[in-house]
């Protein structure tokens, strides 16, 4: 834990972060019951932007309609307290960043396995009518039970996806898709094709090129 890491956070106690990105910190924290969440809490200088804590509540519902076995599931959230947190079920293991920077690239079956997953969380993602809008090798944990999609940040319910506006770019550059780039209307085939990108990602022999460092 660094200095200014709170100590509670809602029932939540904080026991060690976890890391840290432009909306905030996430941190390893016990419920009352013993459950451990990993609890994502918002950085001051957002939590007083209302248009954030809009996004932010857009994030949580987007979670709880997609549901568990695909993401991590939402065990509790406060996008109204004075620094919005939100609390997901913990789930072990490294994201696919992670374990291609520790051991290279996937075996072939590994992308297969890892292909496959994604595609079948993306069918359970786009039926709840959400897009995620940010599939990138970070927002993947690679769990025992297959990968689950996490960071719901960008996402965006199906019925707002026209609301972008034109000449914001929203994403991570190696995985936008056309239509995110150039302002066009953004759907499930967006995601689709991020997914390509992370496929090649970790594949072996194609480089990092598709989404950088």
């Amino acid at each position: 834990m660094q200095h200014d890491d709170p100590a509670v956070v809602g029932p939540f106690v904080i026991q060690a972060r976890l890391g840290s990105g432009a909306m905030g910190t996430v941190h390893l924290a016990r419920s009352p019951g013993g459950r451990l969440v990993a609890l994502k809490v918002i950085r001051p200088e957002l939590a007083d932007d209302p248009g954030f804590r809009a996004r932010f509540g857009r994030e949580i519902e987007a979670v709880r309609k997609v549901g568990g076995a695909f993401t991590a599931a939402v065990v509790d959230a406060d996008p109204d307290a004075e620094r919005p947190w939100l609390a997901t079920e913990y789930l072990p293991g490294p994201t696919l960043q992670q374990a291609v920077d520790a051991e290279g690239p996937l075996r072939p079956d590994g992308v297969r396995y890892v292909a496959a997953g994604l595609a079948e969380a993306l069918v359970a993602i786009h039926r709840a009518g959400v897009v995620h809008r940010d599939l990138k090798p970070s927002n993947i944990l690679l769990t025992d039970n297959g990968p689950r999609v996490i960071d719901f940040g960008i996402a965006r319910a199906l019925e707002d996806v026209n609301l972008t506006a034109t000449g914001i770019v929203i994403g991570t550059p190696g995985y936008l898709s056309p239509e995110q780039l150039t302002g066009a209307p953004v759907g499930p085939a967006s995601d689709l094709f991020s997914l390509g990108g992370v496929v090649v990602f970790g594949r072996p022999g194609t480089g990092r090129s598709a989404g950088g460092r």
